[in-house]
């Protein structure tokens, strides 16, 4: 998921696309830890992804506490 993909996202959708990505994530070390899976770097991918998701959802949150000053 690139950036502008993110920024894209309203604030709910992206608190969804998180939970479904940490979803994802469980799923994939589940099924890594079980047997290797195909391509491992899909957990890195993942992990990054749920990083960018909340990095811009927390700015949504800081830009809307300050506006409410």
């Amino acid at each position: 998921m690139k950036n502008s993909e993110v920024l894209e996202l309203s604030t709910e959708e992206l608190t969804a696309r998180i939970s479904e990505e940490r979803n994802n994530l469980t799923k994939l070390k589940f099924a890594h830890t079980v047997s290797a899976i195909e391509n491992p770097t899909r957990i890195t991918k993942v992990r990054k992804d749920i990083a960018r998701l909340n990095t811009e959802l927390t700015k949504r949150k800081a830009a809307s506490a300050s506006e409410n000053k």
